[in-house]
């Protein structure tokens, strides 16, 4: 009799832990076909990619094509020369970060100035001896975007 007892409180208990098991089951983000962690559409969710890589010269879709223009600088009208300083070089040539020559400042600039502006230019857009990071920190800038704010510095230092 003992055993039997025993035996009905066991096969009680794992009812009980079934029926536990069973109401976890019912909350998911899946409608009710899918329900199942190893659904195809569970698991293709779990290792679907993160982000696309778009790679210069090869067919990209269309979103990272159309977002491409707008990183460029492209998205908008052109921002001028003191719009990006206002924006992005001025967190670094106001104070002379790391030597950057200081806004107005004929002094520090003239040296910088006498070197021609095309290579004023191309430390700008490529970034010179790891103290100029290149576009100055400015991805999303056109080229011509960071040329407008190397001449706008330029000519107020002259």
């Amino acid at each position: 009799m003992k055993k039997i007892s025993f035996l009905l409180s066991v096969f009680g208990l794992c009812l009980a832990t079934s029926a536990l098991a069973d109401t976890t089951k019912n909350i998911s983000p899946y409608p009710v076909g899918d329900r199942s962690e190893l659904s195809e559409r569970a698991v293709a969710d779990r290792v679907k990619p993160v982000g696309d890589v778009c790679v210069e010269g090869q067919t990209c879709d269309v979103a990272a094509a159309a977002a491409a223009p707008a990183a460029a600088g492209g998205g908008g009208p052109a921002k001028t020369g003191e719009q990006v300083f206002s924006s992005v070089c001025t967190g670094c040539h106001s104070a002379g970060v790391m030597g950057a020559p200081k806004f107005g400042d004929k002094a520090d600039w003239a040296p910088r100035i006498a070197k021609g502006m095309d290579t004023l230019h191309q430390h700008a857009l490529q970034g010179f001896e790891g103290k100029m990071p290149p576009r100055g920190t400015c991805m999303s800038c056109s080229d011509a975007e960071v040329i407008a704010a190397v001449d706008y510095m330029v000519s107020k230092a002259k």
